[in-house]
């Protein structure tokens, strides 16, 4: 047996999530489909870095699992994304050591927020950037509000009520707001985010580049751990999980 590392990417638009869920389509399930008829019939679990939600998409999403066939891991790859469904791609395969792990290993991550600002929105990006209707925020307003976010903080505001996390301490290291064209990118990274927490903080500081929120109003609510106080959750299809870091 051998332990084989795959980076993959995929379109979240038609699934339900990527963690198996009884009778929807999700991520992990095409995935172990695949594996399974290579395996003749034998099941073989995938375990990735971490879930994501229904219509998130990911460019970087990493995920192990153990293999006693021996090809090539080039041919491994062609073999996987011949059978995938097309909204899946595995972008690169490696022989690991065999106690590296997909999730426990992780160092940290990044995701990429996109809003599409401009007033005629393209009919083909609809599923990947969430529209604003030509809306175009106060960017230095939203970037000054961020600087609060950077840093070691207890994130419970940013966080969703029904998550099980107890321990909601985490560190953000960067976080940046930069226009591409008349789309906005909001890209953040850090050692570990909990639930929705990218989607709130978008939601939030959306909020105060529209004028809705106060900059100030942000070591307030961080301080509180209180949901309640921070912005609503931006919609799941302007989020990607675009890189996991390991040692």
């Amino acid at each position: 047996m051998v332990r084989l590392k795959a980076t993959i990417s995929y379109d979240g638009t038609a699934f339900a999530g990527y963690q198996v869920q009884p009778g929807e389509r999700t991520v992990q399930l095409e995935i172990e489909k695949v594996l399974a008829t290579m395996h003749k019939g034998n099941q073989v679990k995938i375990t990735a870095s971490g879930r994501t939600d229904a219509r998130v998409h990911a460019t970087g999403q990493v995920i192990h699992f153990d293999t006693p066939l021996s090809i090539p891991l080039e041919k491994y790859q062609k073999a996987l994304n011949v059978q995938l469904p097309r909204d899946i791609r595995v972008m690169q395969v490696e022989q690991v050591k065999d106690d590296f792990h997909a999730r426990y290993d992780v160092l940290g991550k990044r995701y990429r927020y996109i809003w599409d600002c401009s007033m005629i929105q393209s009919p083909f990006r609809r599923h990947y950037a969430v529209e604003t209707n030509g809306i175009k925020p106060d960017i230095e307003s939203m970037r000054d509000a961020a600087q609060a976010i950077i840093g070691k903080h207890d994130f419970s505001c940013f966080c969703a009520a029904n998550t099980s996390v107890v321990d909601k301490v985490r560190v953000v290291n960067a976080l940046e707001l930069n226009w591409h064209g008349e789309e906005l990118h909001m890209t953040i990274s850090g050692n570990g985010f909990l639930y929705n927490m990218v989607r709130i903080i978008a939601g939030t500081l959306w909020e105060v580049g529209t004028e809705r929120r106060e900059i100030s109003s942000l070591p307030q609510m961080i301080a509180s751990k209180d949901r309640s106080l921070a912005g609503k959750t931006a919609p799941a299809h302007g989020l990607y999980l675009e890189q996991v870091f390991y040692k």
